[in-house]
């Protein structure tokens, strides 16, 4: 498709040629993207409330404000802490299968928790309202699924409709072959969260066939008040409007979360380095941020934008959020519909030749979904999108590993976040704010 540029980024693009060559230039002539990545990686998994989160904090804090120039801001996030002590899955016959307890999964009593099991097989809202009272005391066996693609569903939707319906227990197989048990999180450690395990594809299928026996899960974790830390950088305009470049810091501890979201860190980190001298004489300023706590129900972000002035907020007015950038070949943008966003990532790649997709429907899959929620226009870029077959399919397992990730595709998705930064910086006009009826439109909610 032909894309025609409105006259404010017509005049832009031409302004940016020079800026253009240069931030490319600087990005694909480094070999610094890469060493991140590997750091970051090294780290861990990055899991909230652990060492391994806490080094990559420390690590990320000084690279950042290395790469941007100028301080980094700490921001403390209070949550409720989730620690895991051990999960299993004991089947009709007395056999002992491995699971992996769901962040903040509340523990079973003592001697497990035992209840029918049901099968449900892809576990959707609909299957589980079709069930009906067969769902009630059971304990449900559901399938994961490609995570970044059309149609999914997300874990969590599956959980929240299971434990609504009275399900005692939930488990979630994973879709890829290979003795690879899946994670994530589940529920908010509150009252009337149901117990959750993450199973390898084999163990769903040997639990499979034995769907209306009797089976009994164990799991053990421990709460406890926390706090996590959020990073910014700001490299100010010569206006006080701020375009936002985010990027999450935690992870899960099956593997060192490599593509999900290491990817994303390391691309912040070679953008800002990237544009950090020009920003300051463009309309808008950028804020890198890295958020924490985003793989439980995107915690950090949520309290950031909640708990800014409502002046600060305002300044805020484009989100480009990386996340799982890299580990396929091309880019997408999720842009949840929002009004004017799909032709400004159109306008701002046409000049150089670039174009990557857009996907309308939203998807909260990110921190993204915050700000959108606060009527900030939002998008996500990542990798594989509609690719069930590139390395996207092992994001929340032991198989999200470095060696998944190509360092050309760190490159280039480096390349397009800061070609969208610099030009949400540059531009005249951006997509326009939108209010509480926009957002009920977009988030279905």
């Amino acid at each position: 498709m032909r894309v025609t540029l409105p006259p404010e980024l017509q005049e832009t693009a031409m302004l940016r040629r020079e800026m253009i060559e240069t931030v490319l230039g600087r990005i694909w002539a480094s070999p610094r993207i890469n060493e991140d990545f590997a750091a970051i990686c090294a780290t861990g998994g990055r899991f909230s409330g652990t060492a391994s989160e806490k080094a990559a904090v420390e690590l990320l804090a000084k690279r950042l404000a290395e790469a941007a120039g100028t301080p980094v801001r700490r921001e403390a996030i209070p949550y409720r802490g989730w620690t895991r002590h051990g999960a299993g899955v004991t089947d009709a016959r007395g056999r002992e299968h491995p699971a992996h307890a769901l962040g903040r999964s509340p523990s079973t009593p003592e001697g497990g928790l035992e209840a029918p099991l049901l099968d449900l097989g892809r576990g959707t809202p609909e299957q589980i309202a079709e069930a009906g009272e067969k769902v009630r005391g059971a304990i449900l066996l559901v399938r994961h699924e490609y995570m970044i693609g059309t149609g999914h569903v997300h874990r969590r939707k599956k959980y929240e409709t299971a434990r609504a319906a009275g399900a005692a227990g939930f488990l979630i197989a994973c879709n890829e072959p290979g003795m690879l048990p899946v994670t994530g999180s589940a529920g908010d450690g509150e009252p009337g969260n149901i117990p959750c395990l993450g199973l390898s594809y084999e163990t769903g299928a040997a639990l499979a066939a034995q769907s209306g026996s009797r089976i009994r899960l164990h799991v053990a974790g421990e709460f406890e008040a926390r706090e996590a830390e959020n990073l910014f950088a700001t490299i100010p305009g010569r206006e006080p409007e701020l375009v936002v470049l985010s990027a999450h810091i935690d992870g899960h501890d099956l593997a060192c979360s490599a593509i999900d979201n290491a990817t994303g860190l390391a691309c912040v980190l070679a953008a800002m380095e990237a544009i950090r001298d020009l920003v300051p004489g463009l309309r808008r300023g950028v804020q890198a941020a890295m958020f924490n706590i985003e793989e439980w129900a995107l915690l950090g972000s949520a309290a950031h934008l909640r708990n800014l002035p409502s002046g600060e907020r305002d300044k805020l007015v484009l989100n480009v959020n990386l996340d799982s950038l890299a580990g396929a070949e091309g880019l997408t943008a999720l842009t949840s519909g929002a009004p004017g966003v799909a032709d400004f990532i159109a306008g701002a790649l046409a000049p150089t030749g670039l174009s990557i997709g857009t996907y309308a429907p939203f998807m909260g899959n990110s921190d993204h979904a915050n700000f959108i929620r606060h009527g900030i226009p939002a998008f996500r870029l990542c990798a594989g999108f509609d690719a069930p077959q590139s390395n996207m399919r092992f994001l929340l397992t032991p198989a999200d590993t470095p060696e998944k990730v190509a360092p050309h595709q760190l490159k280039l998705a480096a390349s397009v976040a800061a070609l969208l930064v610099l030009a949400g910086c540059a531009a005249e006009t951006l997509p326009p704010r939108f209010g509480a009826e926009t957002v009920r439109r977009i988030t279905g909610g």
